[in-house]
């Protein structure tokens, strides 16, 4: 690995004019590479000795059929810019007169727009799916590049620029096979092979005496991680999560597998305060709004690993690619047509709601004005066609394979990955994923579902095959995703700041969200199921939009008004909101 550099993002321009000056205004310590008479150029952190400029989470060159995984191609009378299947890095793309600029980050982007405006749709489609899917971005002005694919601007006679071209960046992918694996003794040695050879080319150009992070769960994803860099003779430091919560830690199970490897781990403080206070820093080191609740969290988790190694290692994709714990909730919440019957909903209107965020709620959660002046957007906005590829029968017939399908595509290459590199790069951190092998995940779709889930046991296969690597114990014992106690400081850490991030004055003054809507989420107005079920990620979701617009946009806050209960004690405030209920 010898002297690696520490991340950094890559920006460039293509057109028909010379923007070399602009560029290194923008990036004024980077290395730039132009065309002969300056109509391109590419800007990066390091020494360009070619005309196409690659960016990998993982810190190094990848022997796949891509160039990485996310790249520019730039030439006097063509500009391609790619990504990966997984998304691991996002790539941003403008147009400013007769220029293409883009870059893997939006903040470099956004210096060169006098005036940011956000997206409505982008906003919509962030409430409902706790991301912005592609090729959306929050910034009306800016589009981003959709994981798996190319984008081609061919110059032609015209003098106004031309309309990119779309293809796949790598054909068939991720396709259920026409032959299924169904023997499990065979499928289980061939899964073996699979995983000891992603983890060889994770690990092949690693030095055996420099420490490499995991972030440790305990889960059988990061457990058979861990398991197989112990045995690849690399010194392992693990790092887990103490929420101060005993109902939330996952401390036991981590300290377990920790202690079967005999490596180190250290445990990381995530209290109600100190998530409190990586609200900014998270959304600045996002990029783009995420409204999951374990960001910030894994933001702390990785800053405490950058202070020891360069390469960090996860389990990711383990759950999308064998059909793990986050499957069940698609399942159950109506994707057989059990909630909502055949013939009322769509299939992608059903999943849709399996994203338990903002979807139907529409009308809640934003003010008349937002509604009525965006109306028109707003209705048109067909949320589905962000799900058409992913959830399509072509690609693969049977529901779970689809549905494991659509969940890298979706959840995956556009939420779990691109912030866990985001995440990463922002403390210096290399990311390497080892379930985001390609071999791995193309066998994936040779498997039959009853090898994936066998009554209440999910990743059925995956266990079987990793009791060469770990103790029955751990293998087997039952495990959710991370949960993070965030319901129990929006009652006790977070109580004061909701009234401040949330503030009735400021929301008005945006005019976007409902100015109480944090009142009637908490109080119940907007239902049970959000008041207990859904509020942990869905008041984080509104939080983190809030900080990306005052951490990344730059916006200055306006006066804060009192008319809501959070600058008074929680008890007082649910006091309340009983009396309420009571007079209602």
């Amino acid at each position: 690995m010898g002297a690696i550099a520490k991340p950094s993002h890559f920006i460039g321009y293509w057109g028909r004019t010379d923007r070399t000056k602009t560029l290194s205004r923008l990036v004024p310590d980077y290395c730039i590479r132009s065309g002969k008479l300056s109509e391109w150029a590419i800007a990066s952190a390091s020494l360009l000795t070619a005309d196409t400029v690659t960016l990998n989470a993982c810190g190094r060159f990848q022997p796949t059929d891509l160039p990485g995984d996310a790249w520019a191609a730039a030439e006097t009378t063509q500009l391609r810019l790619g990504r990966d299947p997984f998304g691991r890095v996002p790539l941003y793309w403008m147009q400013l007169g007769e220029t293409i600029w883009f870059s893997t980050s939006l903040q470099l982007l956004l210096p060169l727009i006098a005036s940011p405006q956000i997206s409505p749709i982008a906003l919509h489609s962030y409430a409902c799916f706790s991301y912005v899917p592609t090729p959306l971005t929050p910034i009306d002005q800016i589009a981003s590049v959709a994981a798996g694919s190319e984008m081609i601007w061919q110059v032609t006679d015209v003098n106004d620029l031309p309309l990119p071209k779309v293809r796949a960046a790598k054909q068939s992918a991720w396709q259920e096979a026409p032959q299924l694996l169904r023997r499990e003794d065979e499928a289980i040695a061939q899964l073996q092979v699979l995983l000891q050879q992603a983890i060889d080319r994770q690990v092949a150009d690693l030095p055996i005496d420099e420490p490499v992070g995991v972030l440790l769960s305990g889960g059988i994803d990061s457990s058979l991680v861990t398991a197989l860099l112990v045995k690849a003779g690399l010194k392992v430091r693990a790092y887990a999560l103490d929420f101060g919560v005993e109902a939330y830690s996952e401390l036991p199970y981590a300290q377990q597998v920790a202690d079967f490897f005999q490596i180190p781990l250290i445990r990381v403080a995530a209290t109600g305060d100190a998530i409190l206070r990586a609200i900014g820093q998270t959304a600045k080191a996002l990029d783009l709004p995420y409204g999951d609740g374990t960001t910030a969290p894994l933001y702390l988790l990785k800053q405490a690993a950058a202070q020891d190694v360069r390469v960090v290692f996860n389990g990711e994709n383990g759950d999308q690619l064998f059909a793990g714990w986050t499957n069940k909730p698609l399942i159950a919440n109506g994707v057989y047509s059990g909630e909502h019957p055949a013939g009322k909903e769509t299939f992608a209107q059903q999943y849709l709601r399996t994203f338990q965020r903002f979807y139907g709620y529409e009308k809640q959660i934003f003010t008349p004005s937002f509604l009525s002046k965006r109306l028109d957007r707003i209705q048109a906005h067909d949320l589905s066609v962000y799900l058409q590829d992913a959830i399509g029968t072509e690609t693969c017939p049977s529901l779970l394979a689809k549905l494991r399908r659509a969940s890298l595509m979706l959840k995956g290459a556009q939420n779990i990955q691109p912030r866990a590199t985001a995440l990463g790069f922002a403390c210096g951190l290399w990311v390497r994923s080892p379930f985001c092998d390609p071999d791995l995940t193309d066998w994936t779709f040779q498997l039959p579902g009853e090898l994936l889930l066998q009554g209440a046991c999910e990743k059925y296969i995956l266990k079987k095959a990793s009791e060469r690597w770990l103790p029955p114990e751990i293998v087997w014992r039952e495990k959710a995703g991370m949960g993070v106690p965030l319901k129990v400081w929006y009652y006790r850490e977070f109580w004061g700041a909701i009234g401040d991030r949330l503030n009735p004055n400021l929301l008005r003054s945006q005019n976007c969200w409902q100015p109480h809507l944090a009142d009637s989420m908490l109080s119940g107005k907007l239902g049970v199921a959000m008041r207990d079920r859904y509020i942990g990620n869905n008041l984080w979701l509104l939080l983190m939009w809030q900080a990306w617009r005052t951490e990344v946009l730059g916006e200055i806050p306006v006066r804060r008004s009192l008319d809501h209960v959070f600058w008074l004690p929680p008890a007082i405030g649910q006091r309340i909101w009983n009396y309420r209920r009571r007079l209602e």
